[in-house]
């Protein structure tokens, strides 16, 4: 049997937050030939006035929201009341503290663009192939 026969390109895992009670996030696991397709779609070609070569250059913010939108499923549990450990808001616009901000792609991206502790505990996750193979 090949090796390639049996890598699941769509595992996907649910992951309780450490220190957030209640909030799990569903992540799917990118292989490595995913993620350098989505490399390649956010890196431009432009023209160098200095070296007179074409020169490419990743777009990260490109980048993070494929990246984004392949890893991270869904979420549940994430209270407002949650936010301001993730990263600086204005909870004074929210009704209750005690409700749950919708997981929307756009969310997932904000909250990754914005917050190193949530970009950090996710990285961790997935850095580590273990976390997609346990049973579930």
């Amino acid at each position: 049997m090949d090796l390639k026969n049996l890598i699941s390109s769509t595992k996907t895992i649910k992951v309780e937050h450490p220190e957030l009670e209640g909030f799990i996030v569903e992540l799917q696991y990118i292989p490595r030939e995913k993620l350098r397709k989505i490399a390649d779609r956010a890196t431009t070609q432009k023209f160098s006035k200095k070296t007179h070569q074409p020169e490419e250059s990743i777009d990260n913010a490109r980048f993070l929201e494929m990246y984004v939108e392949e890893l991270i499923k869904g979420w549940t549990g994430l209270k407002y009341k949650y936010l301001p450990e993730l990263l600086p808001v204005d909870l004074e616009v929210v009704e209750s503290e005690d409700s749950e901000l919708e997981f929307t792609v756009d969310n997932a991206i904000t909250l990754m663009r914005n917050s190193t502790n949530f970009d950090s505990w996710i990285s961790s996750i997935v850095g580590d192939v273990a976390n997609f193979n346990k049973s579930s």
